[in-house]
């Protein structure tokens, strides 16, 4: 009798650890969901928009959860995804913000009326103005955002990208976290 006792007891407690570690790696899995969807989530960039402050192989983790509390700013790095395909995301520089007007003329962005000298991320003097030739009015809940790499960028002066919703900013690029040799967070100023 001692011996189905013991078995039994080895069972339950066989059955108790089994539930415990099922019960961890449901805390686990319910945790990462929660970080991936609502804090952060890693992204790679691919392309030369952004150069030189990121490159094309460039691993990221984009903070999720800043936009909660505060709108975007001036020369913010975001990531939003691209309307026309899925699963596809860009990352650009905001230059507009909502209710400014945004123009390209000469190959220089002018805010309101107002070259913006301050801008020395695009180094290089635009080629294409494509839709911002003429200005561009941004809404209450819109955005113009351009690629550093201005003369190799979809950005918004490109009508299949255009001005973006700030529904539809997914976050803030936050840390370089690949090549390891660069790892840091990414200036936005």
């Amino acid at each position: 009798m001692a011996g189905r006792d013991e078995e039994k007891s080895e069972s339950v407690s066989i059955a108790r650890e089994l539930l415990g570690w099922l019960f961890y790696i449901l805390i686990i899995i319910g945790l990462t969901y929660l970080i991936v969807t609502y804090i952060g989530q890693r992204t790679r960039v691919d392309g030369s928009s952004m150069e030189t402050t990121l490159s094309h192989g460039d691993h990221l983790l984009v903070d999720k959860i800043s936009y909660r509390f505060h709108e975007p700013d001036r020369y913010d790095i975001i990531v939003f995804p691209y309307l026309h395909a899925e699963n596809t995301y860009y990352i650009k520089r905001i230059i507009g913000l909502p209710g400014e007007t945004v123009q390209v003329v000469d190959g220089y962005t002018y805010v309101n009326g107002e070259l913006l000298e301050s801008d020395i991320y695009g180094a290089e003097v635009m080629e294409s103005a494509n839709m911002a030739a003429e200005p561009v009015v941004l809404g209450e809940d819109e955005y113009f955002v351009l690629g550093d790499n201005r003369n190799h960028s979809s950005d918004s002066r490109d009508p299949s990208v255009g001005v973006i919703k700030r529904e539809n900013i997914m976050g803030k690029a936050w840390v370089r976290i690949y090549p390891f040799d660069q790892i840091g967070v990414i200036k936005h100023e």
